[in-house]
């Protein structure tokens, strides 16, 4: 079940998604964390930030829309008080997402999370869209996504993976940016920026108006952009969206994915992502495949 991931190895392919597992060990009692790839803390940024005002989560059909804001408490309590206690567990693999309002605020957050002990890599968050400044609009933006991964990556101490927004004319183009400028892995799809409206009230259901989309009804769009960026660029993918089962990380992976993120999932059932991973194992073993890292990218298209 190992597969390498950017020089990291994963004891399994199944990882839990930013902003669905805090920051990690707040899931020990519940998850067992060594049963898992690893997670992607919580987006973390120089400061701390309150994020948006409540309500800023939303049931849709087949799935959610979130506008929390990127509520986090800073990069120096993260590691003076989150990081420390998930050293009980080396073999989950501590993924860091990193988010900043500018290019500076990013950098001077992964410069000082490379001074920290057990952090395996860094996610750069340029995807978030629910939030009025910075996210997103690295994410939509070409030459913007071009400038923010190269300074991230000279500032870099640890292999650095780029969380692209599905909200572009072209996720392959926006994933061969990345990779041209250093990334060494992409994670996709973040959240489609939706909205919903009260109809007595006539009112957003939203404080902030807006926010992500994300659960099983964007699977299938999720699905169809790992494709695309698999066959853009060489380096690996970590594909996420609408991840319930362990037959849909498998069609993640066979559509180009190293590794599946799995969030949405996790607020339905806490241990959706211990779940999905032994599933995955279980679905492997009854179908003889003996390695996992063979699934990926194994789709078989019919010849005309």
């Amino acid at each position: 079940m190992q597969v390498q991931l950017a020089g990291i190895t994963l004891t399994n392919p199944v990882i839990a998604a930013s902003g669905t597992f805090g920051y990690g060990i707040e899931f020990e009692e519940i998850v067992s964390l060594e049963k898992i790839g690893g997670f992607v803390t919580k987006g973390i940024s120089l400061t701390p930030l309150s994020g948006h005002p409540a309500p800023r989560i939303l049931q849709t059909a087949a799935g959610m829309i979130n506008a929390i804001g990127l509520q986090n408490v800073g990069v120096e309590e993260f590691i003076a008080r989150k990081l420390p206690p998930l050293a009980r567990y080396p073999a989950c693999k501590v993924i860091v997402n990193v988010f900043g309002y500018t290019v500076g605020e990013y950098v001077a957050v992964i410069q000082r999370l490379n001074q920290a002990a057990g952090i395996a890599a860094y996610e750069l968050n340029v995807s978030c869209p629910n939030v009025h400044a910075g996210g997103m609009a690295f994410g939509s933006d070409p030459g913007s996504l071009e400038y923010l991964v190269r300074e991230a990556k000279a500032a870099a101490a640890r292999p650095l993976i780029v969380k692209l927004s599905p909200n572009v004319t072209s996720i392959a183009q926006m994933a061969r940016i990345a990779a041209n400028v250093g990334a060494d892995a992409i994670s996709l799809v973040n959240t489609f920026l939706a909205m919903s409206i009260d109809v007595e009230t006539r009112r957003p259901r939203l404080t902030n108006v807006t926010g992500g989309l994300s659960g099983p009804a964007i699977k299938p769009i999720a699905v169809r952009m790992v494709y695309e960026a698999a066959r853009a660029v060489s380096i690996p993918i970590l594909g996420m969206g609408g991840i319930f089962t362990p037959e849909d990380a498998v069609e993640f992976l066979l559509a180009g994915a190293t590794a599946v993120q799995v969030g949405t999932a996790s607020y339905a059932d806490p241990r959706a992502v211990e779940r999905i991973a032994a599933g995955l194992e279980s679905w492997c073993r009854s179908r003889q495949v003996e390695k996992v890292s063979s699934l990926t990218g194994a789709l078989e298209i019919p010849k005309a």
